[in-house]
């Protein structure tokens, strides 16, 4: 799939933008804070609902302006012409619309998997160098590109999750009287749900991260000039190691987890927090026989960083999806033999979005359609920049 048009309004700096796109490479050149990322964050948000920038939407929505509207055409494949309207309006304090085709759909996470984007960008160094939470929105926001439906498992989770962090808070340092028979029924009922959404979720984690680790392998050995062996393993702070070794289906993995919360309720309602669940595990990553985290250089971690994008991006393909490939700012970041690696992979993908500041940190393989951003403007390099729109500027 790829995206054949994007229509913005009052997204980020861009009060208007029309940008036609095709299949094949565009790369979108301009000084930083120019807008560059606002157009390639803007497809991301209609594939994932999210920002790879920041982590509320309320930046979104350009100064002043009382709410934002991302539309664009996606077509299905480059011997499909079939084609789909996707349309997002950002409402910051309310609830936002979506809309396939112009028909208005129920909640916004229903355009989930109508559009797959793989997006690389400096801040995935996060995924390597950064908390647990970095890890499990990596492997989560996978899951859900491949298989949609999980983003509801994900919310009732949260949900679940909410509530019953509520409840142990409120007995948190109230002794062993506070557990009523009634309190210990309302646990056993939360405690079954939370067991059955987290089940699901680290059983697609396990599936998923089985899947990824031979791409993993060999997304490194093609980026690294070293012969170091990348590797992923999941780390649970609940379920024991020969049953995650063993890829256990999400109906033991909910016995397992049911039996962990009971095992340490006293633990849970002393200390007022779940202490059991996906929510606390992590993704372990390692170069040969050591942890990447602490161990690896600067250019060992990003390139474990990028394997980790290629990787997602060649498991999306296996399944049979085409993903959009975007790359914000990453060439700058990158030596002369790690760039032309990486171009040499994304070279045949069905369609690449690419920024950088500097036209020159672009391989001269990855040539395809160029447009210059400056102030919020996008024109094709072969016409002059329009002049600067009202209020633009803004992002990077």
């Amino acid at each position: 799939m790829f995206v054949t048009h994007l229509s913005l309004a009052d997204f980020r700096s861009y009060s208007l933008a029309e940008v036609p796109l095709a299949s094949g490479v565009t790369v979108f050149t301009g000084a930083n804070g120019q807008g560059k990322t606002n157009l390639v964050e803007a497809v991301e948000f209609l594939a994932t609902l999210g920002s790879h920038r920041v982590a509320t939407e309320a930046p979104l929505v350009r100064a002043g302006a009382e709410r934002a509207i991302v539309r664009a055409r996606v077509q299905a494949g480059l011997d499909d012409p079939r084609s789909l309207l996707l349309e997002i309006e950002l409402i910051p304090g309310r609830a936002n619309k979506a809309s396939l085709n112009r028909s208005p759909l129920r909640r916004p996470r229903d355009l989930l998997g109508a559009l797959r984007v793989v997006l690389f960008s400096p801040e995935d160094l996060a995924i390597v160098k950064g908390d647990p939470s970095e890890r499990r929105r990596f492997i989560d926001d996978l899951v859900v590109a491949r298989w949609p439906r999980l983003a509801g498992v994900r919310a009732d989770y949260d949900r679940v999750l909410r509530q019953r962090s509520t409840l142990l808070k409120s007995l948190s340092g109230r002794g062993p009287r506070a557990v009523t028979e009634d309190v210990a029924a309302t646990l056993d009922v939360w405690d079954g749900q939370l067991a059955a959404f987290g089940a699901e979720i680290v059983a697609a984690r396990l599936t998923t991260l089985e899947a990824l680790r031979p791409h993993l392998v060999r997304a490194y050995a093609d980026i690294a000039p070293t012969n170091n062996v990348a590797g992923v393993a999941y780390k649970s702070s609940s379920v024991p190691p020969e049953v995650v070794a063993a890829g256990a289906a999400a109906s033991e993995l909910a016995g397992v987890l049911t039996a962990a919360m009971l095992d340490r309720r006293g633990e849970e309602i002393a200390r007022g927090l779940c202490l059991v669940g996906p929510h606390r595990d992590d993704l372990t990553l390692s170069l040969g026989d050591l942890p990447t985290k602490g161990y690896a250089s600067h250019g060992e971690s990003w390139s474990t960083a990028l394997a980790l994008r290629l990787a997602a991006f060649a498991l999306l393909r296996e399944d049979g999806v085409e993903p959009v490939l975007v790359l914000d700012d990453v060439f700058a970041e990158l030596d002369e033999t790690r760039r032309e690696r990486l171009a040499d992979l994304v070279v045949d993908a069905e369609q690449v979005l690419i920024t950088a500041a500097v036209a020159a940190d672009v391989p001269a393989r990855l040539a395809g359609r160029r447009f210059r951003v400056q102030a919020g403007e996008v024109a094709p390099m072969d016409e002059p920049a329009d002049e600067p729109a009202q209020g633009a500027g803004e992002g990077s």
